[in-house]
């Protein structure tokens, strides 16, 4: 009884170890993944690239930006504000800043889009796909949203945001103290020179800033790659139930074939009866040939087989009258070197037109001998 309860629970526990899912993901479970959507991704690395490339561009664009805002602050304040209030007037003034607020702004806009999709392809590729927006029942469910709200990913997710803010403080904290000295002097500064002094120094603490954000996206990534590949390992039993998906359950693979076998005998026996003459080995091969001078270049084989398909193949052409002639060297030459519909092989063409000449002989004596009987 011991030995009984010892080998079962051995083989729970292997059965619990093939469920452990400790095997990498095979590339028909990362396609499937990929199209539902589920791909290692940072949202942190798109927006660290485009908040250090929006301050990148204020320094490296200034002039321009420069160019535009300015004259949108004077005419408004020189000439906007002594203007008659009509509404054509309204309109045109309205028209004119939009137009002066889009020229300002295309720059960023289209470093928006650019830096948003090429975030988003380096590190997943081009993918579309609905899967992540179909409604599902178990995102509205209170228990699996706690499980969420209280899991590892969710701890990881507030310790980072933390230390973010911790290193951001960190920064601008130590950017203004470096600068303190700097601060204090700009009472006695012209408003120009501040305001320039001011836009200098929040450039240059986004760029600071944005650089740390890059570094904090990158280490992200390599935390979501990691939680990717734990999320779609599979178990040795996965494994082994894809691979039967793939390839089929090997009971009924081996019944499919055993039935495509015998539908293709059945076949080749319905062609033994047209065969001029069944070549024999004379019990392990059976080889049919069948020879249309108007139709065909050579001799065809319409049918074989070894062992127990031979032997059917001669039951069948002696019921249907077809010469059975034995020559054990030619049967098997046949039967290696040509597959069923193929014209015989030119070396062994001598030996088969002699032996067709020979039945073809037979079969006129034996016509012969039937006309003598009818006569009679």
């Amino acid at each position: 009884m011991g030995a009984v309860m010892e080998n079962y629970y051995i083989k729970i526990d292997l059965q619990l170890f093939s469920q452990e899912k400790t095997e990498k993901a095979t590339p028909k479970k990362r396609f499937e993944s990929r199209k539902k959507g589920q791909v290692a991704k940072s949202q942190e690395l798109p927006s660290s690239f485009l908040f250090l490339f929006v301050f990148a561009s204020f320094l490296a664009l200034g002039k321009y930006f420069s160019s535009r805002f300015d004259p949108l602050f004077k005419d408004f304040f020189t000439n906007m504000l002594l203007m008659e209030v009509t509404i054509p007037n309204i309109m045109e003034l309205g028209t004119e800043i939009l137009i002066d607020i889009v020229l300002l702004l295309a720059p960023i806009f289209i470093l928006v889009i650019i830096v948003g999709v090429a975030g988003n392809v380096v590190q997943i590729g081009f993918l579309l796909t609905g899967e992540t927006m179909k409604p599902k029942l178990e995102k509205i469910n209170p228990i699996s949203g706690f499980k969420r709200i209280f899991s590892m990913r969710s701890l990881v997710e507030f310790l980072k945001s933390i230390l973010k803010f911790t290193l951001i403080g960190i920064i601008v904290y130590r950017f203004i103290v470096g600068e303190l000295d700097t601060i204090k002097s700009l009472v006695y500064v012209p408003l120009a020179e501040t305001f320039q002094y001011i836009v200098s120094v929040v450039i240059r603490l986004g760029i600071t800033v944005g650089a740390l954000f890059i570094v904090l996206a990158i280490l992200d990534y390599m935390y979501q790659k990691y939680e990717h590949e734990k999320s779609i390992k599979m178990s040795k039993q996965d494994i082994k139930d894809e691979y039967k998906k793939m390839e089929g359950d090997p009971l009924i693979k081996g019944k499919i074939k055993e039935r495509q076998m015998k539908m293709a005998i059945a076949r080749m026996m319905q062609e033994v009866p047209n065969a001029d003459v069944v070549i024999t080995n004379p019990t392990h091969f059976a080889v049919a040939l069948k020879y249309d001078p108007n139709e065909m270049d050579a001799p065809k084989v319409i049918a074989k087989g070894m062992d127990h398909v031979a032997l059917k193949i001669r039951e069948v052409a002696k019921e249907h009258g077809v010469v059975t002639m034995e020559n054990k060297l030619l049967a098997r030459a046949l039967y290696s070197q040509a597959e069923i519909g193929d014209f015989v092989p030119a070396d062994l063409f001598q030996a088969v037109a002699e032996v067709l000449a020979y039945v073809y002989k037979l079969k006129g004596k034996r016509t012969k001998a039937n006309k003598k009987v009818a006569n009679k």
